[in-house]
């Protein structure tokens, strides 16, 4: 049997118009190292964490961008079996974009929800990338999904990769706010998305020893901050919304 988890959130990969500067902006807000992959295909660098990988990126390709699709992050999410978890995402409402196998890597499949929303199912080839313990500085320790309708979206990923409700928090004219996790951890939150959000998409939080310190880096750097530091409701973290150079939104968050 295969020893990899259903569910984990394993690698972080953003698509990007400019891949020089992307690796500048994220390797002086984060403190990422980057490293060229060897591989085939087109070139992709490899956002390190104290030497360890834990994402990618690469540029944004023509059609996408013919497309109308902007600068972003996506997420990937382990599978034991990546064409049944694609199979039961269709079943669910889905969408399948995109299948593909690289050699030694694994197999993966690009998804939608059914509010839209893109991530990747991934089938590593080895080990999965990741681990079920506390987020590190330097990793991703929240991953947020704005979405057409929580509700929808909690049956849709709950029966595909067996997460469970964790706490809720109702956030008046922004609605419920609906936490989820795997195995006793929580992984982050989800909600409906209000006019004034961006269309159904998964943002994702970079953990950095102090977000306040973050804020003239990233301008310095050519970012924009949409949200300024704020506390987290009923714990001592902070974070802050932002946009890279080039366009795709993340966040900073820091205890």
């Amino acid at each position: 049997m295969s020893e990899t988890p259903l569910g984990r959130f394993c690698w972080y990969e953003l698509l990007t118009t400019d891949l020089d500067g992307a690796q500048d902006f994220y390797r002086g807000v984060v403190g990422w190292e980057t490293g060229a992959w060897q591989g085939e295909g087109p070139p992709y660098i490899t956002w390190n964490n104290n030497g360890t990988p834990i994402g990618g990126v690469m540029e944004l390709p023509p059609n996408a961008r013919a497309g109308g699709v902007p600068p972003h992050w996506l997420p990937y999410i382990s599978t034991p079996d990546v064409d049944a978890t694609a199979e039961k995402a269709a079943r669910l409402g889905g969408t399948v974009h995109h299948r593909m196998e690289l050699p030694e890597i694994g197999r993966l499949a690009v998804l939608a929800d059914p509010g839209g929303a893109v991530f990747t199912a991934y089938e590593p080839s080895d080990a999965t990338p990741g681990h079920d313990g506390p987020p590190a500085v330097g990793e991703c320790s929240w991953h947020e999904l704005i979405s057409a309708d929580w509700e929808a979206a909690w049956s849709f990923y709950s029966d595909l990769f067996g997460w469970e409700k964790t706490t809720q928090m109702d956030m008046g004219g922004h609605g419920i706010y609906q936490m989820y996790g795997r195995n006793g951890k929580e992984f982050g939150g989800m909600m409906t998305r209000t006019e004034d959000m961006p269309p159904p998409c998964w943002f994702l939080y970079m953990s950095v020893p102090d977000v306040h310190a973050s804020v003239k880096v990233i301008e310095d750097l050519g970012g924009t901050i949409v949200t300024p530091p704020l506390k987290i409701p009923g714990e001592s973290g902070h974070i802050l919304h932002g946009i890279d150079p080039q366009g795709a939104g993340f966040a900073l968050h820091s205890m």
